[in-house]
């Protein structure tokens, strides 16, 4: 059987490759593995994501199913504090290797692991869609109310996968959610506190 991204440890060879992804003017080298997500390189969704962001400069940054680690390396890159979480042990590995190599600090954690009183200003995210859409509910409710009062949520999903229905039942559960931008088929949402 074959292993899903968010396998907590994939049971495939740990095979790496380098890939490069332009990232806010830069080309940013990173190692990536058989058993992660999207190892071939920086997926389209992610892409989207990051070019119709502007880079936080401060403040603490949630990447939430980081992957190997571009958003978290990226973002930590621009001056903020950045927490990276999946439950991919293989992709935590990845992350911290990346972010050492780049040479910017990345915190990379189990979703278990982070501290209980963490309070992030952001939380940047290409959502682990294909969990089911009651995992992913979980999943963001458990994790939006990490935001600070002021804080603010980007994520991109692709329009075919729900992102229209996510946007509609996010603003239900009191998430209302702006649509940034729409590109190549997905949707970057920036997600606030109702109030």
């Amino acid at each position: 059987m074959a292993d899903h991204y968010f396998d907590a440890v994939p049971t495939s060879d740990d095979r790496r490759s380098q890939v490069t992804a332009s990232i806010w003017g830069r080309d940013l080298s990173f190692t990536t593995a058989t058993g992660v997500f999207s190892r071939e390189g920086l997926d389209k969704a992610t892409d989207v994501l990051l070019r119709n962001s502007t880079p936080p400069t401060s403040g603490t940054v949630l990447d939430l199913g980081c992957g190997w680690g571009p958003i978290a390396c990226a973002v930590a890159g621009a001056g903020a504090t950045v927490w990276a979480v999946d439950p991919n042990q293989r992709a935590l590995e990845l992350t911290a290797l990346n972010a050492e190599a780049l040479g910017v600090e990345v915190r990379t954690a189990l979703p278990d692991d982070v501290p209980d009183d963490l309070v992030v200003d952001q939380i940047w995210s290409n959502p682990p869609i294909r969990i089911g859409k009651r995992a992913l509910h979980d999943l963001l409710l458990r994790w939006l109310p990490r935001l600070a009062p002021d804080g603010s949520a980007r994520l991109v999903v692709g329009k075919n996968l729900g992102a229209d229905s996510l946007q509609a039942w996010l603003g239900e559960q009191g998430w209302p959610a702006t649509r940034v931008t729409s590109e190549k088929g997905f949707r970057v949402l920036e997600v606030r506190r109702a109030g």
